[in-house]
């Protein structure tokens, strides 16, 4: 059986694997880089902007500003986050949000 020759983009972007997203510090402007795959299609994807206090997983005692900034954020990316994968809405939602 052929050893399947591992995609140059996953080497390229830094990452383990498709849809596995990752930190990346050094950039000037994203914050996150992922190689997504949806189906056959294959996209290099950089979301999130540099250094922006997010409000992050929901913690126990959230500050009311913190709710309020995360329902912001959802509601006024709603349309992109639903198209799926392919979309650095649904990434930066998935992870900074």
């Amino acid at each position: 059986m052929p050893r399947r020759k591992k995609d140059p983009r996953l080497a390229k972007a830094g990452v383990s694997g498709y849809n596995k997203p990752k930190r990346t510090p050094s950039h000037p402007k994203k914050s996150h880089v992922v190689v997504a795959k949806e189906g056959s299609k294959i996209k290099t994807i950089r979301f999130g902007e540099q250094g922006a206090k997010t409000a992050g997983k929901p913690k126990a005692g959230e500050s009311e500003r913190m709710k309020k900034k995360r329902a912001s954020f959802k509601a006024r990316h709603r349309r992109n986050i639903s198209r799926g994968k392919m979309s650095a809405a649904y990434w930066a939602d998935k992870v900074k949000w």
